[in-house]
């Protein structure tokens, strides 16, 4: 789940890193568009201005960029099959919309398309009707204002206005000035350019005034890296190092929710006094806490009817197993007589077991802050005392210091009592050794030197009425209720235990509990 939603935010933040990549990289082709136009008409008008006869000369002086081919031909090339006359040429120049279907739509600046009214709106008639270039306003062919310099029919420039100062002509924007002053008084005849984009070239050919040849200029675009910029790394960093920030607060926000119903679930003990689930935050977080919180009631109430249940058979057999006893007083066989209260003592000895079983996976003992090495040290006195024959193999490892843990202290008692008289029973000692406390949980081995267990059998071992002796005798085993005690009185304290083979021989139980 937390890996979708990391892959879910991850793959938002990258599309919008792209996009602003995308329109970075964008952006600086059509800047890098519009500087190398500018270097072709600067180039165009260092030889126009000189005399035809001295071009050449300039031509070879001239240092254009190493993209750049120039050179002076009788015609254009080939591929720059479009022509226009000047004034056209400025007519598409002027167009909102960029020069379409040709190299030039990238090259009126490095914010692209403008659209609305032209950017350089030309005021060339002599009433008050405006239009730019491109069009015409009131009927007839357009007229230039008076400061653009007069074409004669040659299609040479004599440099003089083509009429005289009108006070109703507005004149050049800032825009036309800036282009005037590239051109004229030198503007070609006629200029041709590529159809289209041929991927990352351009050109465009200029007839040169007083002259039959063209000035050829052919360029290649350089390749767009928007990390050449000073600030499209630190803003690509910014903005990666916050998605990312965004990106695990989210996550983890979105994750709480089942985080804490997993640590709850963990948590969970049979017993009261586990504390419900908080219901408050979204209606689905709300929904799953209190649907968590019903199956723990249901849960508490099936183990507390169990519990009921077996309690009371145990109370009613007892009645029926004392008469019976008494009964057997009177036979008058002893073999018989005691082969048949050795029996009904083997089901006292089991209803008693059951009703501890019982007992313990109620729970009602209340949870106290205790020291753990003192009570193991009360627990491997009273078993060795009960076993004198057995008490120098019950051993208590020596342990610096205090360790706390909150349990019940009869029902610790009982798990481990039960734990070292398995150990001594199956593996002739039992060495108890106490663990530090780490991550907020205490260890606790009760260690033996016996054949072990079966690795499958390790965990059936805790189930009910299993035991390690499957003969059944109870001078070699006990009921099969040991275990199945020990783990619920732990399990119902919030810890846990398990057996591991020990290597080469012997098992060891590990009990973890809280610090």
């Amino acid at each position: 789940m937390s890996l979708l939603l990391t892959v879910g935010f991850v793959g938002l933040a990258v599309m919008g890193l792209v996009v602003e990549t995308m329109d970075r990289i964008t952006f600086h082709e059509r800047f890098v568009a519009h500087q190398d136009l500018l270097r072709t008409l600067m180039i165009y008008r260092s030889v126009a201005e000189d005399p035809p006869a001295e071009r050449d000369q300039e031509l070879q002086e001239l240092d254009p960029p190493s993209s750049f081919s120039v050179r002076l031909a009788d015609a254009p090339d080939k591929d720059m099959v479009r022509q226009e006359s000047w004034l056209e040429f400025q007519k598409l120049f002027f167009v909102p919309e960029g020069f379409r279907n040709s190299p030039l739509d990238d090259m009126a600046g490095p914010g692209g398309p403008h659209p609305g009214p032209p950017p350089f709106a030309l005021h060339f008639f002599h009433n008050d009707a405006h239009a730019p270039l491109f069009g015409g306003g009131g009927g007839g062919p357009p007229e230039l204002c008076h400061d653009l310099t007069h074409q004669v029919p040659d299609g040479s420039f004599n440099g003089e206005p083509q009429h005289t100062a009108d006070p109703q002509c507005l004149g050049p924007s800032l825009e036309q000035r800036r282009l005037k002053d590239l051109l004229f008084p030198f503007p070609p005849k006629r200029v041709a350019w590529l159809p289209d984009h041929r991927k990352r070239y351009r050109g465009l050919a200029f007839q040169l005034p007083n002259d039959a040849r063209w000035l050829v200029i052919r360029y290649r675009l350089s390749a767009p890296n928007p990390f050449n910029s000073a600030t499209f790394p630190l803003a690509l960093g910014l903005m990666t190092v916050g998605s990312g920030l965004l990106i695990v607060w989210g996550v983890r926000r979105l994750l709480l929710p089942v985080r804490t119903l997993s640590a709850a679930a963990a948590a969970f003990a049979p017993d009261a006094a586990s504390p419900p689930l908080s219901e408050e935050g979204p209606l689905e977080v709300a929904q799953a806490a209190a649907a968590f919180n019903a199956m723990a009631t249901r849960i508490r109430r099936f183990i507390s009817e169990r519990t009921r249940i077996l309690s009371a058979i145990g109370h009613d057999l007892r009645t029926p197993i004392t008469r019976m006893k008494l009964r057997a007083e009177f036979i008058e066989d002893d073999e018989m007589r005691d082969k048949f209260l050795h029996d009904i003592n083997e089901l006292m000895s089991l209803v008693e077991a059951t009703l501890e079983f019982s007992k313990d996976s109620s729970a009602s003992e209340p949870l106290i802050t205790l020291d753990l090495h003192a009570l193991l040290q009360t627990v491997v006195d009273d078993v060795a005392e009960s076993r004198p024959a057995d008490a120098d193999r019950i051993i208590l490892a020596d342990f610096n210091g205090t360790v706390m843990t909150k349990g019940r202290p009869m029902g610790l008692k009982r798990a481990f009592t039960n734990l070292i008289n398995n150990a001594v029973n199956y593996g002739g000692n039992a060495m108890v050794t106490i663990r530090p406390p780490r991550n907020g949980r205490v260890t606790v081995t009760v260690e033996d030197d016996g054949p072990g267990l079966p690795k499958d059998d390790l965990e059936r071992m805790f189930e009910a009425f299993v035991r390690g002796e499957e003969s059944r005798n109870r001078e070699t085993g006990g009921t099969g209720l040991g275990l199945a005690i020990t783990r619920t009185i732990i399990r119902g304290q919030g810890g846990d235990v398990v057996l591991h083979n020990r290597k080469p021989n012997g098992l060891r139980a590990v009990v973890t509990l809280v610090a």
